[in-house]
């Protein structure tokens, strides 16, 4: 009999599936996991694909579990968690929440109270096992419990801490939303380049390589982004006409325009989600 913990996932969508495909390539076992959902096709095809428990009873599931993660829409959050809440209050496990914009506080409130719970914000990139997550852990949850999260989702990419709950406006709004921002200019980038005379395909391609080589050099290298750029530019030379023109443009305030736009939508989400509809 396994002595690992069980670890339950309320939700079977798209990130639900990518946490549990990383788990397994990181040795976790399949016998330690339990997913629940509405859909029993859909639950039969998880079944099927990872091996692991499956129910449509999010009751039973809740109770399986040493950890709990709460992988359903934000909008169905508080129905959910009120129907397992006499559940978790009796079997007290770690409740790990991957909703955006609901608070720790009023999580736990749902959920009846007094658990140690922690937040994750995920990204879009955890699919192919290069997410990045900010985490969030309220005064209840132990250090140990906050490594073995920190495993799980280290198992799709990185995963890093944030001491006050609020910063976790600041993670949506980089790493949260911020895949949009460099597939728009991925977008932009290929459109210029086929405005220039190079097929579409051939554009998207070397973009698409591009950004990835310089994500991986920056990720390796001991110098900030500002030296790297300047690496990359020879006085008089074409990158340095380029950089000219996004310094004129305004792109820094760009940037921060649209990063300040993300961080206050999340602030008046976590407000608007959290009355129970």
């Amino acid at each position: 009999m396994s002595t690992s913990p069980t670890i339950s996932f309320i939700g079977a969508g798209n990130m639900a599936s990518a946490i549990i495909g990383g788990m397994l390539d990181n040795g976790y076992q399949a016998s330690d996991i339990w997913v629940s959902a509405p859909d029993d096709s859909h639950l039969q095809a998880i079944r099927k694909r990872f091996g692991v428990s499956v129910t449509t009873d999010n009751r039973y599931c809740a109770q399986q579990a040493d950890m709990l993660i709460l992988a359903v829409k934000p909008q169905v959050m508080a129905q959910v968690c009120q129907d397992i809440a006499p559940v978790v209050q009796n079997t007290r496990p770690l409740v790990v929440s991957i909703a955006a914009g609901l608070t720790a506080d009023t999580l736990d409130a749902w959920l009846g109270g007094g658990l140690p719970l922690v937040r994750v914000m995920p990204n879009t990139p955890s699919l192919v096992g290069k997410g990045a997550a900010g985490l969030y852990a309220n005064d209840a949850v132990t250090e140990e419990q906050k490594r073995s999260v920190q495993a799980v989702f280290e198992s799709i990419g990185s995963a890093l801490w944030v001491q006050d709950e609020h910063r976790l406006h600041g993670v949506t709004a980089l790493s949260g939303s911020g895949p949009a921002y460099f597939f728009l200019f991925l977008e932009a980038l290929e459109a210029a380049a086929t405005e220039a005379g190079i097929d579409s395909a051939t554009a998207r391609a070397l973009a698409i390589q591009t950004m990835a080589g310089a994500a991986e050099m920056a990720a390796r290298s001991e110098h900030d982004p500002a030296q790297l750029k300047r690496n990359v530019m020879s006085p008089g030379g074409t990158t340095e006409r380029a950089i000219q023109a996004f310094e004129t443009g305004g792109l820094r305030d760009l940037v921060k325009q649209a990063y300040d736009a993300a961080y206050q939508r999340s602030e008046e989400m976590a407000t608007e989600l959290a009355s129970p509809q």
